[in-house]
């Protein structure tokens, strides 16, 4: 099952509050590339090593946040800068 659409429409980034968006199979093929060479870290500075099912990334492009089992992970320590996958 895939994340509502509708769900998507009100969730925001917690920190800035930043509509989101599901991120590009592109970009989520270059995080979870970056995740398998242990490259990718959390807002809280651990290092991120599981694979990614899918993602939300911000309107202004800066933050991603996972989605695991369906359910999108809003924790502002768990997300991940997108700077990192450019």
């Amino acid at each position: 099952m895939a994340i509502n659409d509708e769900l998507i429409k009100i969730l925001c980034c917690p920190v800035t509050k930043q509509p989101v968006e599901l991120l590009s199979n592109e970009k989520l093929n270059r995080l979870n590339s970056m995740i398998k060479d242990g490259k990718i870290k959390d807002n809280e500075g651990n290092a991120v090593d599981m694979i990614a099912e899918s993602a939300l990334i911000t309107k202004d492009g800066k933050t991603i946040y996972r989605i695991d089992d369906d359910i999108p992970v809003m924790l502002a320590l768990a997300g991940i800068a997108a700077s990192q996958i450019v």
